[in-house]
């Protein structure tokens, strides 16, 4: 079966712009991952010639698309690595990260990858004769606890884990190197995406994932503390169209873009709607509240989005669990 059966499709007037891709050699960062399997995918499927850079740190190879030009298995952190891949690419998709839980664990890695990594892709862009379209996948996380509801993107961060630092740090880069050597970059700040491709077997994968997995084999789901904080979810093929088109669309570069859903759900409705999805009632479980569990509320603003990319997130909450439980099903992944 094919394993993007379950991604919905964009709209034609998004296909054409997306023509852009095809034949274009295009570099995807942490391509082995979850999100960046996706992206990959979906980039083969417009006729890209795609290369993937992932350590397999959190990637696996089974996730990767086949069409693909080629797959390194590097880091980042290689600058000589990083520089060879970016020649002769058009586009430059970097997701590398270290992961949010591991991040907090391993303080000097978490630079090393997400910082240094960063600055390593965006000085080998600005080496080449013909500066490839960067586009930098940031977080939600940079935005903390914030004040105003939704959250825009002039509203003010607030850095709460190392995580977050190191993304905004790479951010930061991004404008700079926008500015000083007017390298074409984008940033898009993903909020909570999940979707297929997120398997369980993963141990840092996000909270749906592992909400699935524990529903189907009668166990509690877990969450972390009361249960009221919320989060904004986004499907997965929601934020890599978003992706896709602040690559191709000219007045997105020097830009950041909130990619979410617009929409804002309590972790105990989340799993209300997971045990919906899979027909089998789910016990409950409150456990302590982790570090990185210090953000209250969530939900997006994605106006810039919509005016500048003309993209809006198409897969409401209930939609995409389906999607996710169906591609669970599909291949083995936690679910019957």
């Amino acid at each position: 079966m094919d394993r993007n059966a379950f991604v919905s499709h964009p709209p034609v007037d998004t296909e054409e712009r997306l023509r852009g891709f095809r034949g274009k050699r295009v570099l995807v960062t942490g391509g082995a991952g979850f999100v960046g399997s996706n992206l990959a995918a979906r980039l083969v499927k417009l006729g890209a010639e795609v290369v993937v850079l992932d350590d397999l740190s959190t990637g696996q190879k089974e996730l990767l698309p086949t069409g693909l030009v080629g797959f390194i298995h590097g880091s980042v952190t290689n600058d000589e690595t990083v520089c060879q891949l970016s020649d002769g690419a058009g586009f430059v998709f970097h997701l590398a990260v270290q992961n949010i839980v591991l991040s907090t664990a391993q303080l000097r890695q978490d630079l090393a990858v997400n910082i240094g990594g960063t600055l390593n892709v965006l000085m080998a862009a600005a080496k080449q004769p013909v500066p490839p379209r960067v586009i930098y996948t940031s977080s939600a996380s940079v935005y903390g606890n914030p004040r105003i509801l939704p959250i825009a993107e002039d509203e003010g961060v607030s850095i709460l884990s190392p995580y977050a630092a190191s993304k905004l740090a790479g951010e930061s880069y991004c404008s700079a190197f926008f500015e000083m050597y007017q390298l074409p970059v984008s940033v898009v700040r993903y909020s909570n995406v999940y979707g297929i491709n997120q398997s369980p077997r993963n141990p840092y994968c996000g909270v749906i994932s592992k909400f699935f997995e524990s529903c189907q084999a009668g166990q509690p789901l877990k969450i972390h503390g009361t249960g009221l904080q919320t989060r904004d979810f986004t499907y997965v093929a929601d934020a890599v169209e978003a992706t896709l088109l602040a690559a191709v669309t000219p007045r997105a570069e020097g830009q950041v873009f909130n990619v979410g859903s617009g929409r804002e759900t309590t972790i105990r409705d989340l799993a209300g709607l997971v045990s919906d999805v899979v027909g089998i009632p789910c016990e409950v479980e409150y456990v302590d509240r982790r570090d990185i569990d210090n953000v209250s509320r969530r939900v997006m603003n994605v106006e810039r989005a919509r005016r500048v990319l003309r993209w809006v997130p198409n897969t409401p909450i209930d939609q995409g669990l389906r999607l996710t439980h169906d591609w669970f099903k599909a291949h083995g992944a936690g679910a019957s």
